[in-house]
């Protein structure tokens, strides 16, 4: 491949004048901000409409999740016709991931989990995630025994989230691949040219073939043959998927691939970036730790954050703040309570006050301090309920879950979660089983 074929920008993931965003990279140029109209039409995909929402009201008999509400998840492909089979008496499951980078999860990487853990409780529907240990190894320059010991880590985190462990499958890439996932992984190669990968994802003659082989691998988790101890003769199961835009590619190739192979194109649901605490010029990073407020972040931690780096888009005096007011499309402690504060009339009452400059910024920082503190705090109970043991056992077992140090600790901070037996074949070693060995999909 030639320099001139070798320095192109990616096909479809980047925005070739003002932004950058594919599954490694999302930035902004000259301090903008992420454009999601520019996303929506050079991917491809739709808005999400309040109709659809609505909708989700009631076919599950519950409010909208506050992510729902306030457009966190903004963006679909074919949500509509998940919607369509579930009144229709189909079931579908969904399928969501991590790649393990660092130690715990900063509130960016909660986000996903959070509204896919809310579908699943809605829905009543089953869940596989992925911990893609593997890609991190090639992309983060890290070795495959720390690439395995941060999925091991992050599983704590993943598992305090809260899901029906019943109907909760997850897995590590390093432990699990191989079998029937490997060979969707082939059929998926096989189908997708060299010149077509490069065009998504804007692999260059610098990158080595790891990279270039991996998306495969984060395909096929959207095919139910992929987990045959799950939906076996299930093959027409529909999957939908929560993730940020910037995945969009990696499911773009997937639906290409999906009919020729007999199965549904998977369905997603997609959410705008959670923002740095310095500002929206693209997402928090668990690379500056300082951009990110972490789930084991001490309360200590979380105020000095918010109060030194969280940008404010108040005014520089009182005066002038009295007079002119905030400005709320800058403000990251604003931003920060449109995801996390779930009181829509006290969300609408503190932007109309500080934007008109009767609320100072101060003030808006203590009350998210706050929140996330309790947030925080209740993730910090519910994590310590899980064990080195639970996050590393391939079979949890009934005795081992029902220690009062899980299953309390874990029912305290999440009243919904109950634990069950797993009687997963014995023979697939994963991070983490916590799911029957056939998932009804009927139920």
């Amino acid at each position: 491949m030639d320099k001139a074929e070798a320095d192109r920008k990616v096909e479809e993931s980047v925005e070739e004048d003002d932004q950058v965003v594919n599954p490694w990279q999302v930035s902004a140029k000259d301090g903008g901000k992420i454009d999601y109209d520019k996303l929506i039409d050079k991917f491809g995909c739709q808005r999400l409409q309040p109709s659809l929402v609505d909708r989700v009201q009631r076919l599950t008999s519950r409010p909208p999740h506050v992510f729902l509400r306030r457009g966190v998840f903004f963006a679909h492909r074919d949500f509509d016709e998940i919607l369509n089979a579930y009144e229709r008496g189909e079931k579908f499951y969904l399928y969501t991931g991590r790649g393990p980078s660092s130690e715990a999860l900063h509130l960016g990487h909660l986000v996903p989990f959070m509204f896919t853990k809310y579908l699943q409780d809605a829905f009543k529907v089953p869940l596989v995630i992925q911990l893609t240990d593997d890609e991190k190894c090639m992309w983060k320059n890290l070795s495959v025994e720390e690439s395995q010991r941060l999925a091991r880590e992050n599983a704590k985190d993943i598992i305090a989230c809260g899901f029906d462990i019943s109907k909760t499958f997850i897995f590590s890439d390093f432990d699990y691949v191989g079998g029937a996932f490997y060979k969707n992984m082939v059929k998926v190669a096989k189908c997708v040219t060299y010149n077509k990968v490069v065009g998504i994802f804007g692999f260059t003659g610098e990158d080595h073939i790891g990279k270039v082989s991996f998306p495969p691998v984060q395909a096929v988790p959207s095919f139910p043959s992929s987990f045959p101890h799950l939906f076996s003769g299930k093959d027409d199961l529909r999957c939908l998927i929560p993730c940020a835009i910037d995945q969009d590619p990696y499911f773009r190739m997937t639906r290409d691939v999906a009919p020729r192979l007999g199965y549904h194109k998977p369905a997603l649901i997609e959410s705008s970036f959670f923002p740095a605490l310095q500002g929206e010029t693209g997402k928090m990073s668990a690379s500056d730790p300082n951009s990110a407020i972490y789930v084991t972040d001490s309360a200590k931690d979380i105020k000095n954050k918010i109060n030194k780096y969280a940008f404010s888009g108040g005014q520089d005096s009182i005066e002038k703040h009295r007079l002119y007011g905030a400005n709320l499309e800058v403000d990251i402690p604003i931003k920060y309570l449109n995801f996390f504060l779930d009181d829509d009339a006290e969300l609408e009452r503190i932007t109309k006050e500080y934007g008109a400059g009767r609320m100072l910024t101060g003030e808006v920082k203590q009350r998210l301090i706050q929140v996330l503190t309790e947030m925080v705090e209740r993730h910090r109970r519910a994590r310590a309920a899980v064990t080195d043991e639970l996050a590393a056992s391939p079979i949890p077992t009934q005795s081992s879950c029902s220690q009062p140090s899980v299953s309390h600790g874990l029912t305290h901070a999440w009243p919904h979660l109950h634990v069950q037996t797993s009687d997963r074949p014995s023979h697939i070693p994963l991070i983490v089983s916590t799911i029957t060995s056939r998932l009804s999909v009927s139920s």
